[in-house]
């Protein structure tokens, strides 16, 4: 299978394909390397010992030095260690030239390098080195490691370096939230959208939710928002907004590591699993949400894309406020024109392009409590534009005719 997925026939004209274990270390690594924490994913395994003299040249074993730590130079021995290394990351151009100086790095000299993609993008380079002067693999993987570290703005490609290489809006005070990655460990995809993905991971043991910008689709829009929110989420601690745990916002790997919100959303809550909200959960909800939003308010932040989705509940049901991609300090002048969020849950005067200010906020919310209340998404008949539309020329929601009282008046 192997075999069928990389690019024409070259892999299995070029690798022996009957190694079953050598398949298996190639299938593992591009796996491994479909989390972009984890690009360039790499294996290390040693070949063999070799005769210096039959692999170099009868002058081969002349070329010896002083004992030393500098792993360029080969060890006054008669024999070469032979290693294999496997990568694989994102296919691009001169990764070739990359890798190899990545090797040259730690003083590993090339014998062989066979190199493949695959159809969806991703490489896999297969080397074949000396110049590591023991058969010892962890050492030289931990040599990897650092190297991989020393160059790790080359991963990010030039594609999206000028956005990549912006710094961020604010002062780094120790880079007290700056995460160590190598203590993060990624579990299970969550949730996909067009510009990343959400992992459900640990961090020093901590059930965390890891949203992880995809590499390729990084422009300034998606940079201003990952920007903006590691910005807004380091300002706020409140019980009902999503705590934050820190942040990687360094080249190539950037990602904001929030709590685990186990419950999920709400939107999942009432739309996927069918749960029908009574009042006193509704109010419950309500209220969650309503001290989350005051917290935010208060301290000028406007979310700007306040709905069910955005509504995330921990194990013990508490509801938080989440995912601050859109979401401003007002300005001094208390108003702001930018059409943002979900047209849906969109207030009119936003839709408009008209002035607005934390009020919008109070809109999405009488939406929020209209879908807990009916189970129902706002204007299911619509698409999201017909919706905006409707809204400009004055359409609501349909409130239910048994509404209690008290909330009917709250939501008119």
């Amino acid at each position: 299978e192997l075999a069928l997925y990389l690019v024409a026939g070259f892999y299995q004209l070029d690798i022996n394909v009957d190694k079953s274990a050598d398949v298996l270390v190639h299938q593992k690594v591009l796996a491994e390397a479909k989390d972009p924490l984890r690009r360039p994913a790499f294996r290390v395994r040693f070949l063999r010992v070799e005769d210096m003299d039959s692999a170099y040249g009868s002058d081969a074993s002349d070329e010896g030095a002083d004992d030393g730590d500098d792993l360029s130079v080969r060890q006054d021995t008669p024999y070469t260690h032979i290693h294999e290394i496997v990568f694989s990351t994102i296919d691009k151009p001169k990764l070739l030239s990359q890798l190899s100086a990545l090797l040259s790095d730690i003083g590993l000299n090339i014998r062989e390098a066979h190199v493949f993609s695959t159809v969806d993008g991703y490489s896999l380079d297969v080397f074949v080195v000396d110049g590591w002067p023991i058969e010892d693999t962890d050492g030289l993987h931990k040599a990897l490691e650092a190297s991989v570290l020393r160059n790790e703005g080359s991963w990010s490609g030039s594609s999206h370096s000028s956005a990549a290489e912006r710094t961020l809006p604010f002062q780094v005070k120790g880079g007290e939230w700056e995460i160590d990655k190598r203590l993060l460990k990624m579990g299970e995809m969550i949730a996909s959208g067009s510009c990343g993905d959400l992992f459900h991971g640990t961090y020093f043991g901590e059930d965390v939710a890891v949203k992880v910008l995809k590499a390729e689709h990084l422009n300034n829009n998606v940079w201003n928002e990952f920007t903006q929110e590691v910005y807004i989420l380091r300002e706020v601690h409140h019980t009902n907004v999503v705590r934050f745990i820190g942040a990687c916002t360094k080249p190539p790997k950037f990602c904001i590591i929030t709590e685990y919100m186990s419950g999920g959303s709400l939107y999942d809550y009432v739309h996927k699993q069918r749960n029908v909200v009574d009042l006193p959960t509704l109010l419950k909800f309500a209220c969650d949400v309503c001290r989350g939003m005051c917290y935010l308010h208060q301290r000028g932040i406007i979310h700007r894309d306040l709905k069910t989705a955005n509504l995330l509940m921990d194990k013990d049901h508490v509801v938080k406020v989440a995912d601050f991609g859109v979401a401003r300090f007002q300005d001094q002048g208390g108003i702001m024109t930018a059409e943002t969020g979900t047209y849906r849950w969109m207030a009119p005067e936003v839709i408009n392009h008209q002035p607005y200010d934390n009020k919008a906020d109070v809109f999405s919310f009488a939406i929020v409590l209209w879908e807990l209340l009916t189970s129902k998404i706002p204007y299911d008949t619509m698409t999201p534009l017909q919706a905006a539309v409707g809204v400009r020329q004055g359409l609501r929601p349909v409130l239910p005719e048994k509404t209690h009282p008290k909330l009917l008046d709250l939501l008119q």
